[in-house]
């Protein structure tokens, strides 16, 4: 067996499953609506630079976590937009347990 044969297999599921095909299909909406797309890419790149600050040891203000709290709360008002985290969460958990099968050899080869 070819692991890599598998992983491309994999992939082509990924491609067919009904969380990409949503998630694909709420973005192409949200790219064609210029307003939608305007607040989803400046509540990204929000989230970005908080991540960032995040990971560079430094915390953000709790006035930038409460503005940011403010963001998302209207950007849950759009119904595509809430469509598109809804559909992003559900394609993590799919990922998130696929990583987790994955991983699974290499765990049970570090318990020998």
């Amino acid at each position: 067996m070819n692991v890599y044969d598998k992983a491309h297999e994999l992939a082509r599921a990924l491609r067919e499953s009904n969380e990409l095909k949503e998630l694909q299909l709420l973005n192409n909406q949200i790219q064609s609506d210029t307003d939608s797309k305007r607040m989803l890419d400046g509540f990204r790149q929000k989230q970005a630079e908080l991540q960032q600050k995040m990971m560079s040891g430094e915390m953000p203000a709790p006035e930038e976590m409460q503005q940011m709290e403010k963001l998302y709360e209207v950007i849950n008002m759009n119904p595509a937009l809430r469509g598109i985290f809804d559909a992003e969460r559900r394609l993590s958990v799919v990922m998130e347990d696929i990583h987790r099968i994955i991983s699974e050899p290499l765990q049970e080869a570090m318990k020998s």
